[in-house]
């Protein structure tokens, strides 16, 4: 597996080829995380967020302290509590109002608690709208943040596209997007989403470096005991009603890692003969005092 702080992005078309990295991030019930953040009860609520254990791991393996993550749709705020806890800068924006009163309440803990003091979130009544975050477009060192994407029209495409145009348009260009997706089905059968987040990925200049499982199971010896919460069990339970057909309970969660496309020979030299006088680009360096800055404005 290529190490994240010295690869750079893989050419199209090399996706499918990518190694299969195994996270161990279920030792613990999600219960027993939440309560250890410490993050609010409001938490539990939320469906599609990323497990605590999950977003450190993602925090550690391809950032470094001092590192600013970002969430643009983070709901109850775990990314960015992992964040100021492995003592990076963390900003996020939350999508409406309730989930931006429990993502603030959980900063707020884990600030109390000894975490890094430098991170926000944003509410946001557009769904993330990147906007929100002037001034950092082309700084984050990681956006970390999972899709929850509709069936209804125009479908889990679009709102992937979406996802995606917002992440790319924050990153650095040595940055990494990890994109955590759910389950989800339709008429009983699983959809495709790493097809489909792959796809919208290129179409925004994103390619692939790694795709992830994450155990939300635990590992004890040859067994795998999973955590899976009451609710996931009665909807096993309804769908085997339902159909006839049992279904697994949630055991990990898939995981994709992209980086910004590097500009290949074929495009750098057509740009040159095309328009030399824009080929020169001048990217101003940014110190960490001025994002800490930044993120506390």
């Amino acid at each position: 597996m290529p190490d994240p702080t010295t690869a750079g992005p893989l050419s199209s078309g090399t996706e499918d080829r990518l190694p299969l990295s195994v996270w161990v991030t279920g030792q613990t019930d999600p219960q027993t995380q939440l309560a250890a953040g410490p993050y609010v009860a409001e938490t539990a609520a939320e469906l599609h967020r990323i497990n605590p254990a999950v977003a450190a791991h993602a925090i550690a393996r391809y950032t470094r302290p001092g590192a600013l993550v970002a969430d643009p749709d983070c709901g109850t705020g775990t990314t960015l509590v992992e964040a100021l806890r492995a003592g990076r800068h963390a900003v996020g924006i939350a999508a409406d109002r309730r989930s931006w009163e429990t993502a603030r309440a959980n900063l707020t803990a884990a600030k109390r608690t000894g975490a890094f003091t430098d991170g926000m979130v944003l509410a946001s009544t557009a769904g993330g709208d990147v906007n929100h975050l002037v001034g950092l477009a082309g700084r984050v060192d990681l956006v970390l943040t999972a899709a929850r994407p509709r069936l209804v029209d125009p479908g889990p495409a679009a709102d992937l596209t979406a996802v995606l145009a917002r992440a790319r348009e924050l990153l650095r260009t040595d940055g990494h997007l990890v994109l955590a997706l759910p389950r989800v089905r339709r008429h009983g059968h699983l959809v495709d989403l790493a097809d489909l987040a792959t796809t919208a990925a290129r179409a925004n200049g994103l390619v692939a470096v790694d795709r992830c499982v994450a155990l939300l199971a635990e590992l004890r010896g040859h067994r795998v005991l999973t955590h899976a919460s009451l609710a996931h069990r009665r909807a096993a339970e309804r769908h085997r009603r339902t159909t006839g057909h049992p279904m697994a309970l949630h055991a990990h969660q898939d995981l994709l890692v992209f980086q910004p496309a590097l500009p290949t020979a074929a495009t750098t030299v057509a740009t040159r003969r095309t328009n030399p006088a824009r080929f020169t680009v001048v990217v101003p360096a940014v110190r960490r005092d001025d994002l800490a800055a930044l993120s506390a404005a």
